[in-house]
């Protein structure tokens, strides 16, 4: 049932994604709300589909977005990665890792993206897509990493109730 409920969320989130938040930047940057998803539904306890949740997710952004699928995929495989790495290891504060993971995720997701562009032809200077793209979309993500824990926390409480005892 959670792979199955991945699409019509994954898929809103990603019309939400390219319809509104895409419109409302700061500076170059924009939030991501797939990633922040992706890390909070892979920061939760009981969920078992998390890599399943990532490969979708990337085929349904690779839709709409002119990178290539290897590129989304990659990016988001290497984040779900390390959500998985550091929820093991600070298995407490998944609120931590959440925050933590959402910061150098989109540090990843950035700079798979820039390598990507220079080789396509694209070039972008570092110095100005650092400071104009990936902070501002790094503030914004964190901003919105809490809102999102808290909707795929409850999302995820749905889908893997706990078992009670008798």
């Amino acid at each position: 049932m959670a792979v199955f409920i991945a699409f019509p969320i994954l898929g809103l989130l990603v019309i939400l994604q390219s319809a509104i938040v895409a419109q409302v930047p700061l500076l170059h940057g924009s939030a991501d709300l797939i990633l922040l998803a992706l890390i909070a539904w892979g920061v939760q306890p009981r969920v078992t589909t998390s890599w399943h949740w990532t490969v979708i997710a990337a085929f349904l952004l690779s839709i709409v977005t002119a990178l290539p699928l290897a590129t989304v995929l990659l990016a988001y495989l290497l984040v779900t990665g390390l959500t998985r790495v550091l929820r093991g290891r600070i298995w407490q504060w998944p609120l931590l890792v959440m925050l933590t993971v959402t910061f150098l995720g989109t540090l990843i997701i950035q700079l798979l993206t820039i390598v990507t562009l220079r080789i396509t032809g694209t070039t972008i200077p570092l110095g100005a897509s650092f400071n104009l793209i990936t902070l501002p979309s790094a503030l914004l993500n964190l901003l919105l990493a809490i809102p999102m824990y808290a909707l795929i926390g409850d999302l995820a409480s749905w889908i893997y109730p706990e078992e009670i005892e008798i």
